[in-house]
C-alpha cells in the first residue's frame, strides 16, 4: 500500500490542473487515478473529432438519465470524459466565464472569496488568450485560447442578423461584460485539442514526486475516526488502496463524485441503508441541486450551398482531410458552435438569462453529430440560469452500475417560459435580411410549431442536454451543503471535492472555464491550508 500526500481521484478539466499545481512542490507527492484510459484516440485532439467522441465508450462514460415526463419520457445520452483530460478531451472546446453576476451570487450565498473580483485571477491565470483586453484576459497560461479557425461566411451573416434584431456585436464576451454576439472562443492550438491532460499534465508528467495510475476504477473512499485517509480502487483486476497522509481530493465531476460519496457511505443514510452501504457519514445534500443547461434546436435548410454539410462528405472531406494534415485548417478544426449569442429575453432582465448558438451546419432530426444530407445552419439555445432542480443517486453498491440521473428538465414554469421567449427571440434573428435570403425553410421544428404549447411540445420531445451538469456536491453553509467555501467536506476531515459539483448555481455559460478556475483556487486554497500547519 502506497502513501501519497494528496490522493486526487478523476484526472479530468479539475483534477489535471490540481495534480499540476499541488507537484509544483518538490516535496510533496500526489497521486492521480483516472478510471479511463491515456488520451491516445487520435479523435480526441481532433477539434472537429468530438463528434467522434460522443458516443465512444472507451473514452466516454455514456451515461443516460431516467425517463422523465418533463422531457417527454426520454433517456437522454449524457457524455462524460472517460480518460486523462475527462471532458476536457472530449468536450466542445468552448471557453466561456459567464458573468459577474454569477460568481457574485455564489458569494451571497455565503460563500466568501467566490465573487466575481476574488475568482478573476484564476480564469486569467489558466488562459493564454489571443484575444481581450491583458487586464481581464490571461497570458501565458497553460491553455490557449482563441476564435475559430475556421470562420465560415454564414457566420458573419449571422452576427449581423443579431445586430440587425438589436442585438450588439461583443468582441470578447469573456470580457468585461457578456451581453451580445461574437465567435465563439476555443481551446484550441496549432489546430489541435488543449485538454488539461495536453496542458496541465504535459507541464507536470515528468516529475518525480507525481505518479498518475490510468485504468484505475475508485471503489470507495477509506475513512477511519472521522477523516478521510485513502482510496480503494481497481486497476487490472486487482483490488488496490493509497493512502493520503495530507488529503483526499475528489474531482470525478458532477457524476462520478457524489456517486463515490454514497459508495462510500457518506451521503444521505436513509437512501444508503436499502442498498446495503454502510452509513460513514449523514450528508443529505449529496447528490441533490443537480442543474444543467437543456437546448433545443432551429435547424435551416441553406440556399446555394457551402455548409458543412456538404463539405463533411465524399471527395470533399478527403480534401479536408489533407487540408487539416497539411496546415492545421479547414472543416476538421471547427467546433460544435462557431457563435455566441447571450441575450436577454424574459421582461425586466437586468442582464443575459438565454445564450445562442450557431453552427453552418444542421443535424437530422436535430441530432448533434448526425448531418442532414443537404445544406444547413443551426442555432442553439438554452436558458442561461435554469432554475429546475434534480438529483443523482446510487441504486446499486456495485461502482459499475451507472446511478439513477433525474435533471428534471423543465420542471419550473420560469424555465418552460424562458425558452419559448428564447425560440421566438432566435427565430427573429432567421427574419432579419442578413441571414433571410440564405433560408429557404425552416426544417425543425418547422413553420408549423408556432403557439407556445406546440413550442413546449417539441422542446419536450427533442430537447438535449448542452453537457453542463453542476451542483451535486454543492459549496455552502446551508444544511443540504456538501462542501464549505474551501471545499472541504462538512463534517468529515481530510476530503475535499474540487469540480463542477461543488457550484452551487449553474453560471451562464459552457461550465468548463468554470471548472477550470475552481480548480486553480482550490490549489492555492489546498496550498495555504498546508503552509499554516
Amino acid at each position: 500500500m502506497d502513501i501519497f500526500d494528496y490522493v486526487i481521484v478523476g484526472a479530468g478539466s479539475a483534477g489535471c490542473v490540481l495534480a499540476s499545481r499541488l507537484s509544483e512542490d518538490p516535496a510533496v507527492t500526489v497521486l492521480l487515478l483516472e478510471a479511463g484510459p491515456r488520451d491516445t484516440n487520435p479523435f480526441i485532439h481532433i477539434p472537429a473529432g468530438f463528434f467522434k467522441t460522443l458516443h465512444n465508450e472507451s473514452v466516454n462514460w455514456c451515461f443516460s438519465t431516467e425517463k422523465e415526463e418533463s422531457s417527454g419520457n426520454r433517456a437522454i445520452h449524457w457524455p462524460r470524459g472517460k480518460v486523462l483530460g475527462g471532458s476536457s478531451s472530449i468536450n466542445g472546446h468552448l471557453i466561456v466565464r459567464g458573468q459577474r453576476e454569477d460568481y457574485d451570487g455564489w458569494a451571497q450565498l455565503g460563500n466568501r472569496g467566490w465573487d466575481y473580483d476574488s475568482v478573476l485571477s484564476y480564469f486569467k491565470k489558466f488562459e493564454n488568450a489571443e484575444v481581450g483586453d491583458p487586464e481581464i484576459r490571461g497570458r501565458g497560461g497553460p491553455i490557449n485560447v482563441r476564435e475559430p479557425i475556421e470562420q465560415h461566411p454564414l457566420t458573419e451573416r449571422f452576427m449581423e442578423a443579431c445586430v440587425e434584431a438589436g442585438i450588439p456585436r461583443n468582441n470578447d464576451y469573456n470580457g468585461a461584460a457578456q451581453e451580445g454576439v461574437g465567435y465563439f472562443q476555443h481551446a484550441i492550438k496549432g489546430g489541435r485539442r488543449e485538454s488539461t491532460a495536453r496542458t496541465y499534465l504535459r507541464i507536470a508528467k515528468s516529475r518525480p514526486n507525481l505518479r498518475i495510475e490510468t485504468e484505475a476504477m475508485t471503489q470507495k473512499i477509506l475513512v477511519e475516526d472521522g477523516r478521510a485517509v485513502g482510496v480503494a480502487f481497481v486497476q487490472n483486476g486487482q483490488d488496490k488502496e493509497a493512502r493520503a497522509g495530507r488529503e483526499v481530493i475528489l474531482s470525478a465531476g458532477s457524476i462520478g463524485s457524489p456517486q463515490i460519496l454514497e459508495l462510500s457511505g457518506i451521503g444521505d443514510g436513509e437512501r444508503l441503508k436499502p442498498l446495503g452501504i454502510d452509513v460513514v457519514h449523514h450528508l443529505p445534500g449529496v447528490g441533490e441541486n443537480l442543474q444543467d443547461h437543456y437546448v433545443a434546436r432551429l435547424c435551416f435548410k441553406v440556399k446555394g450551398g457551402g455548409t458543412f454539410n456538404e463539405r463533411s462528405r465524399g471527395w470533399r472531406l478527403g480534401v479536408e482531410v489533407l487540408r487539416y494534415a497539411t496546415t492545421r485548417t479547414g472543416l476538421l478544426t471547427a467546433a460544435p458552435g462557431n457563435v455566441s449569442a447571450s441575450i436577454k429575453v424574459m421582461p425586466g432582465a437586468g442582464t443575459p438569462d438565454a445564450q445562442l448558438s450557431f453552427a453552418p451546419a444542421s443535424y437530422v432530426d436535430g441530432l448533434l453529430g448526425v448531418l442532414e444530407p443537404f445544406p444547413g445552419m443551426t442555432s442553439g439555445f438554452w436558458q442561461h440560469r435554469p432554475q429546475s432542480r434534480g438529483s443523482l443517486h446510487c441504486v446499486s453498491k456495485d461502482p459499475e452500475v451507472q446511478p439513477s440521473i433525474r435533471p428534471n428538465y423543465l420542471g419550473d414554469a420560469i424555465d418552460r417560459d424562458t425558452m419559448i421567449a428564447t425560440a421566438r427571440a432566435a427565430r427573429r434573428i432567421f427574419e432579419q435580411p442578413a441571414i433571410s435570403k440564405f433560408a429557404e425553410v425552416e426544417t425543425i421544428p418547422g413553420p408549423d410549431t408556432q403557439t407556445d404549447d406546440e413550442l413546449l411540445a417539441y422542446f419536450r420531445e427533442k430537447g438535449a442536454t448542452v453537457y453542463h451538469p453542476i451542483g451535486t456536491c454543492k459549496m455552502g453553509t446551508d444544511p443540504m451543503a456538501v462542501v464549505d467555501p474551501q471545499l472541504r467536506m462538512h463534517g468529515l476531515a481530510g476530503l475535499r471535492v474540487v469540480d463542477a459539483s461543488i457550484m452551487p448555481r449553474m453560471v451562464s455559460a459552457n461550465t468548463n472555464a468554470a471548472t477550470l478556475m475552481i480548480a486553480e483556487k482550490a490549489a492555492d486554497l489546498i496550498k495555504s491550508a498546508t503552509a499554516k500547519r
